[in-house]
């Protein structure tokens, strides 16, 4: 009996993990850490006799200790998320960063007797990557797209766990979540997300199956300190377009061209992408259930855990009605673009310079949007440009030597400073120089592997901290040969980044 300790059980994906994990009563001891919320305590109420709830806060080192003392796993899989991180991002770095912190520190304080440690990264994490980088895999340069607070959240506190001395842990990151509920999404966050961008999504099925999986005995020593992409497969590479479309279809809608307009969309600053490496989490887990996409949205049309309102409307036939008159859908739709601070409409209104460099890159690049008719919808290119890692991947990792690092910093505008470093050892930390001349101390598995580099270089924007930085990813583009062949290809040779002053202010609301 495995007692698996989990974070954000109330939540989506984490909601889904207990479900499976309570399927093998006889294997697992299932604890969890939920906030005493009335809502919380409706919720698991069903449930008490069947799992242990630590009452608290990730935020509370106590609390998460608690959860941890005496755990074989702990999934850690709670946090907050958009769309609330981007209306709330003090509360989103205060919550993301200090419950990673907090798990190192309990992990670690048990000694001999440490849990096995499953981190849910995020998608998020690799920023914009637009045609023809809309190909990825883990170990591509961590480039989280401006204003994405969470984004931010999510790679600081990847680092912080997976470079802290753990000695059994893995990053999944997540992609895009299909659960019945993201039906009832509608966000002006839906327009920051341009019509060409790309994801490979994952069923919430799939992400609960996941996350029983990993505890599993089978999983091999080798499987563990390591990052990997989470993606329900090739069937769930779709354009943001191609996923528009089937989401419209499942509920009875018109076609985007009948209720959007293309230029309320973003051309750039998003995040998504189709992985090369997909299909390594699925060959230790074996977690996908490889059901069609079309089918799918049809399943979470029809889902019993659909919102009452939405289920009435779609089984009722009355969203339907909406093809009689799609030009009122349409000003629906327009007030949610204009909607203040988030709407991308509403930058355009109101001239955010800021905010129309980052997501369109100028007035002018915004005015030359196609209308529908001109815009390019075929599906994205199967071709992939692979980035160069700037180390040999076909040689073995027991072979490495402090000259492959040394290699690597170079190719990342850097240097390696230390001497040496035991053959084949990615896990004891090395020091290490940026172009700016930045020392830091990482594990090459967090540099190569990750893709991380210097944290000082880094975006840490917390206007309440006197070391407070901005995005500044043309400077690091520059110096940075690893960085550049992400960067450059999509972005003007000069971008003058002036995020920072709007930026700092969004941390304090």
């Amino acid at each position: 009996m495995k007692t698996v300790f989990l974070t954000g059980a109330t939540g989506t994906m984490g909601w889904a993990g207990m479900q499976e994990l309570l399927k093998y009563p006889d294997q697992y001891k299932v604890r969890i850490l939920a906030r005493p919320s009335a809502k919380n305590k409706e919720k698991l109420a069903p449930y008490l006799e069947r799992i242990e709830v630590v009452w608290g806060d990730l935020t509370r080192y106590e609390d998460v200790l608690r959860g941890v003392t005496g755990s074989d796993y702990v999934l850690h899989v709670g946090g907050m998320v958009s769309p609330q991180a981007d209306y709330k991002p003090l509360q989103t770095r205060k919550t993301n960063i200090k419950a990673a912190e907090n798990v190192r520190d309990a992990v670690l304080a048990q000694g001999d007797q440490q849990p096995k440690v499953v981190y849910i990264g995020s998608v998020a994490q690799m920023g914009d990557r637009r045609e023809p980088l809309h190909w990825g895999r883990t170990g591509d340069p961590i480039c989280v797209s401006a204003y994405d607070h969470y984004g931010i959240t999510k790679a600081w506190a990847e680092r912080i766990l997976t470079d802290s001395g753990i000695r059994h842990w893995v990053s999944l990151r997540q992609s895009g979540i299909l659960y019945p509920a993201i039906l009832k999404n509608y966000d002006p966050i839906m327009f920051h997300v341009p019509i060409r961008g790309v994801l490979e999504w994952a069923t919430v099925e799939d992400s609960g199956r996941l996350l029983e999986r990993v505890c599993r005995d089978e999983i091999p020593e080798e499987f563990w300190r390591r990052y990997y992409n989470i993606g329900s497969g090739a069937e769930y590479r779709v354009s943001n377009y191609e996923f528009e479309c089937l989401l419209l279809e499942a509920i009875g809608c018109p076609r985007p061209e009948k209720i959007f307009s293309a230029h309320w969309f973003t051309t750039r600053n998003f995040h998504g992408m189709w992985y090369l490496d997909g299909d390594e989490l699925e060959k230790y887990t074996h977690f996908r259930a490889n059901v069609p996409i079309r089918e799918y949205f049809h399943q979470m049309a029809q889902s019993d855990t659909l919102p009452a309102g939405l289920k009435f409307a779609v089984r009722s036939k009355l969203v339907y009605a909406s093809h009689l008159v799609p030009h009122i859908v349409k000003l629906a739709m327009y007030a949610m673009a204009m909607s203040k601070e988030h709407g991308t409409q509403w930058w355009i209104r109101h001239n955010r310079e800021q905010r129309i460099h980052a997501y369109y890159g100028s007035m002018e690049a915004y005015r030359a949007i196609p209308d529908w008719k001109h815009t390019d919808l075929s599906h994205n290119s199967e071709e992939a440009v692979i980035l160069d890692h700037g180390y040999d991947e076909q040689k073995p990792m027991s072979e490495f030597t402090i000259e492959d690092m040394q290699r690597a910093a170079e190719f990342r505008g850097g240097k390696c400073l230390s001497s040496d470093m035991v053959k084949g050892d990615w896990d004891t930390p090395l020091e290490w120089q940026c172009a700016q001349g930045h020392k830091f101390k990482a594990t090459p598995r967090l540099i190569l592997l990750g893709g991380h580099w210097c944290p000082e270089c880094f975006p840490w924007p917390y206007s309440d901290q006197p070391n407070a930085r901005n995005w500044d990813w043309d400077s690091e583009a520059r110096r940075n040969p690893f960085f550049a062949q992400l960067w450059a290809p999509l972005h003007d040779a000069e971008e003058h980044n002036v995020y920072g002053p709007e930026i700092f202010t969004g941390w304090e609301k």
